[in-house]
């Protein structure tokens, strides 16, 4: 088996790119709620390029499937060992929980209109919005894409154990496999898939499949031997122009209309697939040719807005909802530009707070706890020359 030392560029070790990247994903998603709530979407030049800013849940969506299948990948062709799924859970729970719930309890105790009944509580805290009717409420109504993300990480195992033996050299049937799974997935919207009222079934997590695919997708493509793929995501303008008119697609009625309503079901897979075009279009040079340097993206600014991106996405909303009336705006009523100032500076400010308090000193137990329980398996077995663990190179999760 092939040891880690030799796999290719960008299928190993952190990308501070995509770091970043995440960092843009998570003001994109402010952008948009900003957008929405100032009433700036009904812009008649400028509205429907405010509101498809919500396809940065679809870069969201593919940097998950990206880092999370790369160790299966990587797997595949002998690179690494997949982390164990006891240590995966567990990294995901300490990533995710701490200083979502810390959000969530304050949320729902501070915000006046957030509070409920037990329902909305346990609902959110257990992150199943999307399968109870009437638990997104008023400062957490973006979590439902938490919810979709956290459905991927639970069959994320199964996925990866249904597809295990293809290996070696059967490892090349891998990405013709996960693009029919993409592709079928567009039938998923048009299923009479009966659901409780005020659920919908396009809101879960076989809807958005081609968007967590566009990640995993270059996940496969990373530990290939070179293909035209690669040579294509090298010449960065055209990917860019891609990704530019992908998004430039979405903005129009093909993708549904502007304003936050339930999409008919062709709409529905043209805003899909432009979201997952879009996503594999940014982050394809990024992978599959990556540079040492990026000076926008692994910029200070960059790397450290990305390290508060989740933080970001958690308090932004409930940021939104203390500006307006501190500051005496009626929703929908226009001043885009000075509450998008004030909340990306508030959300930042939390953001980081919540980053120093909660996500570093929770991120920082568990990889104290997964030390002392190597050091002590390693005392209690012998050595073994074995490839590297996934578990030492993961690291933008």
């Amino acid at each position: 088996m092939t040891d880690t030392t030799a796999a290719p560029p960008g299928a190993t070790g952190f990308l501070p790119a995509l770091e970043g990247m995440r960092g843009f994903a998570a003001l994109g998603v402010l952008i948009t709620h900003v957008a929405f709530q100032t009433g700036a979407v009904d812009d008649p030049v400028i509205g429907r390029v405010w509101g498809r800013f919500d396809l940065a849940v679809a870069l969201f969506f593919a940097l998950s499937g990206f880092l999370l299948w790369r160790p299966h990948a990587a797997a595949a062709r002998g690179f690494v060992r997949v982390p164990s799924t006891v240590r995966y859970f567990l990294s995901r729970a300490a990533r995710i929980l701490p200083v979502y719930w810390v959000v969530v309890v304050l949320v729902l105790w501070l915000l006046p209109d957030a509070g409920g009944s037990a329902t909305v509580w346990w609902a959110n805290l257990l992150l199943v919005q999307v399968f109870v009717p009437l638990t997104l409420t008023e400062g957490l109504t973006q979590m439902w894409s938490l919810s979709v993300e956290v459905a991927f990480y639970l069959i994320l195992p199964l996925l990866g154990w249904a597809v295990s033996r293809l290996r070696g050299d059967a490892a090349r049937y891998r990405i013709p496999l996960l693009l029919s799974a993409c592709a079928l997935s567009l039938l998923w919207v048009w299923l009479p898939v009966p659901t409780p009222d005020h659920i919908n079934h396009d809101n879960w997590l076989p809807g958005y499949l081609p968007w967590f695919g566009a990640g995993m997708l270059l996940a496969e493509l990373v530990v290939h031997p070179p293909t035209w793929m690669h040579r294509l995501a090298a010449r960065r303008r055209v990917m860019a122009a891609v990704a530019v008119v992908s998004f430039a697609v979405a903005t129009t009625p093909l993708a549904g209309p502007e304003t936050l309503t339930t999409l008919e079901p062709w709409e529905y897979n043209g805003k899909i697939v432009s979201g997952a075009v879009m996503s594999f279009a940014l982050l394809a040079p990024l992978v599959l040719a990556p540079r040492t340097e990026h000076r926008i993206l692994a910029s200070p600014a960059a790397l450290a807005v990305g390290r508060w991106s989740y933080g970001i996405f958690l308090w932004h909303l409930a940021v939104m909802s203390a500006v307006f009336p501190i500051f005496g705006i009626p929703l929908f009523a226009g001043r885009f530009w000075f509450v998008l100032a004030v909340t990306v500076v508030v959300s930042i400010a939390v953001s980081s707070a919540g980053y120093a308090l909660v996500e570093e000193p929770a991120r920082r137990a568990f990889h104290r706890w997964e030390k002392e329980r190597r050091i002590g398996g390693t005392a209690a077995r012998p050595a073994a020359t074995t490839p590297t663990s996934a578990a030492n190179w993961i690291r933008n999760e």
